[in-house]
């Protein structure tokens, strides 16, 4: 069993003029290095076939095996015969009710810790978070709880958005509701912009992509990230 899981987790699938995944293959290729047969979790889009059917096809084109969970027998027989597990983008309420009604969490988990890589893009990074609190998402199904995988210590906002100089928006900003989070909840918050890509090996967190991070604690100024850098603790 490992006690570092090793975690790839990208703010966005894709970045404004490149294709699928396209600004994330290098730390891709990186953080599966050997690893050859992927498994797709889909749940968070309604059209499962087809969005499996795409990642099927640009994990390919990097010269991986990739497959649907829901092409396997069972979920987990398919999380067993997987060196590497990709959890799509989509709304992050209905991907992990999926993964709860499933039996998936703990089964992810387990696969995790003895070596499985996990790899998430936008709602696929959030639930790896300890809770999904800190989701842009609106809550169009009900999970039986807001807890998720937890196979890392912070919380996670993808496309995370800095406040338009010149916008007339009278709402919260982005940052401030995620220090409306902190007022109840201890947990710090990484903001990952569009292009931002968190890796994680061998205990560390390194901060990656092209694009920046901002970090959130509770009682503290906020502290921004540009790539590249680590991330401590």
């Amino acid at each position: 069993m490992t006690t570092h899981p090793r975690l790839l987790l990208i703010s966005t699938s894709t970045v404004f003029g490149t294709g699928y995944l396209d600004h994330a293959e290098p730390e891709i290729r990186n953080a599966l290095g050997d690893a050859r047969r992927v498994v797709f979790v889909p749940y968070a889009l309604a059209d499962r076939d087809i969005y499996a059917a795409r990642a099927a096809a640009r994990f390919q084109s990097m010269g991986f095996q990739c497959a649907s969970i829901e092409d396997a027998p069972t979920p987990q027989r398919a999380l067993d015969n997987a060196d590497a597990i990709f959890v799509g983008g989509g709304n992050t309420f209905r991907l992990l009710k999926a993964l709860h009604e499933l039996n998936l969490i703990q089964a992810i988990r387990d696969r995790v810790r003895h070596g499985m890589v996990y790899m998430g893009a936008s709602a696929g990074s959030n639930v790896a978070g300890p809770t999904i609190r800190t989701t842009n998402d609106m809550p169009i199904v009900e999970p039986p709880t807001l807890d998720a995988l937890n196979l890392f210590p912070f919380q996670i906002n993808p496309h995370y958005q800095d406040p338009e100089p010149n916008s007339k928006h009278m709402g919260e900003t982005r940052e401030e509701r995620l220090l409306q989070y902190l007022e109840e909840n201890e947990t710090p918050v990484i903001g990952l912009r569009e292009g931002a890509i968190l890796s994680v090996a061998n205990g560390r967190i390194h901060l990656r992509g092209v694009s920046g991070a901002r970090i959130f604690r509770r009682n503290q100024p906020p502290i921004e990230l540009t790539p590249p850098a680590e991330l401590l603790l």
